[in-house]
């Protein structure tokens, strides 16, 4: 069985939960040291998203004028979802730091290297329009979040279910990628 307990205000509210048949307890004590690595833990991707949607926002003309697939959604809806999933993608990371379990540092480089590729895939796409060669880096960063998500399972459910949506995502940015590729 496995304890989850959150520390406030000196009371220690436990959730129990089974994994593994093997005992384990994570507390995480609410403090402002907690409060401000939780607010960087955010933070970092959406500077990530926010400076990749920097140099990339003279190529959406072009991308809205490309041949698209179907069920290719409305331009706006792309920095609706990908605020959504990078405030996702931190809140994670603040679970994988906060984890006591020796695989967080594993997990916390896969997720750096992770967020390098995530930036670079907007270049590679919007600004060079390497339609293909955006799909194989696409593809590798779909598998390093794969990775994660198998990572934070052994130590941190709360870390594997915020990074779910964001694996759902990519898959669907790959079809469109795919597609992209294959009309334009």
């Amino acid at each position: 069985m496995h304890n989850i307990g959150l520390q406030k205000g000196g009371k220690n509210m436990n959730t129990t939960y089974s994994q593994n048949d093997e005992a384990h307890k994570a507390i995480i004590e609410w403090n402002a040291w907690t409060v401000i690595t939780f607010f960087i833990c955010i933070a970092v991707p959406l500077l990530i998203g926010a400076t990749s949607s920097f140099f990339t926002q003279d190529a959406m003309y072009e991308f809205n004028t490309m041949i698209k697939p179907p069920l290719a959604p409305p331009a706006w809806l792309f920095p609706v979802a990908w605020t959504i999933l990078y405030i996702l993608m931190g809140i994670a990371s603040f679970f994988i730091i906060k984890s006591t379990d020796e695989a967080r540092g594993t997990g916390l480089l896969i997720y750096i290297i992770q967020l390098g590729f995530n930036f670079g895939w907007s270049l590679i796409f919007f600004n060079l329009q390497l339609y293909v060669f955006s799909v194989i880096w696409l593809a590798i960063l779909l598998a390093m979040i794969i990775g994660l998500i198998i990572n934070t399972s052994k130590y941190s459910k709360p870390a594997m279910y915020m990074l779910i949506p964001y694996a759902a995502w990519c898959c669907f940015a790959m079809y469109l990628n795919i597609s992209i590729a294959m009309l334009n």
